[in-house]
């Protein structure tokens, strides 16, 4: 039911209507019996300053951002959280009724709470991660890496120089590099993450020669339709640990979940049968 106090919140990317936020968001909403309901923007490529003024001053609470627009949240913020200033971007932005703007990322929680599920032995200070793309969703990562110990972490993009630029601003634990300058690193890396839309919805394939790794790297994919992507396939063929994008989505959705909403996620919700099931063609 809509009323007149509904809170209302959403997700803003291009593309969005992959999104399983809204679903994962109104279950939550339904089980807790809270006067909410949290839809999906899709702003202009190029209108994402535009879109994100618009909601000031209250008209919805807060929106979930993602690509392409993770880098824009930041910079149309008034104020940043130091985990959103320390990414560089930011994932959540919520809307004051002062018409002032602040932006959070909870994609470092998301990821961090994706590994302790699905691949619990690993640590972050165990050795050095290698991240692919150079993106808000790969900013996000790094820093959560860096900030829970990981000593090295190696940023690969198909564009270099933006890859640079990311380790430029994250500090000299982190280093930049071209694909076919990978093998090196896929060596001794602990864990491989795919922070790119390669793979959504079975388009493309990451050129990464992942029976380089040790039999103990995790490899995690932060796209979660298919919910195993080829990286993944190709990982479990050789034995790798894996970690899915869906058990991401479910790990930084939480804590967004209660930014808008002033509540936790209820428990008696099985947000990751709910998602597969929306996922089975």
């Amino acid at each position: 039911m809509i009323s007149g106090k509904t809170v209302v919140a959403g997700v803003a990317g291009r593309p969005v209507a992959h999104s399983l936020s809204p679903l994962l968001h109104n279950a939550w909403l339904a089980a807790g019996g809270i006067d909410g309901v949290y839809v999906a923007f899709a702003p202009d490529a190029h209108g994402f300053e535009r879109f994100a003024n618009g909601m000031r001053g209250g008209a919805i609470r807060g929106v979930n951002v993602t690509v392409p627009f993770k880098q824009a949240a930041l910079r149309v913020a008034d104020r940043a959280t130091p985990r959103a200033q320390a990414a560089g971007a930011a994932n959540v932005l919520l809307f004051e009724p002062d018409g002032r703007t602040l932006a959070d990322n909870t994609d470092g929680q998301g990821l961090l709470s994706a590994f302790a599920v699905q691949a619990p032995v690993w640590r972050a200070d165990a050795g050095p991660v290698m991240v692919l793309g150079a993106g808000g969703a790969a900013r996000g990562a790094v820093a959560a890496l860096l900030e829970h110990g990981t000593p090295r972490v190696f940023v690969i993009n198909r564009t270099l120089r933006t890859a640079e630029i990311l380790a430029e601003a994250m500090g000299p634990r982190v280093s930049a590099l071209p694909f076919n300058h990978a093998a090196g690193v896929l060596r001794d890396a602990t864990a491989v993450i795919n922070a790119t839309t390669v793979g959504l919805n079975d388009e493309g394939e990451l050129d990464i020669a992942l029976s380089l790794t040790r039999e103990t790297a995790v490899v995690m994919d932060m796209v979660y339709k298919p919910l195993e992507t080829v990286l993944l396939r190709q990982a479990r063929s050789l034995g790798r640990p894996t970690v899915d994008g869906l058990e991401m989505l479910l790990g930084q959705a939480r804590p967004a979940f209660e930014m808008f909403y002033g509540q936790p996620t209820p428990v008696d919700v099985d947000a990751r049968s709910l998602a597969l099931k929306a996922l089975t063609p």
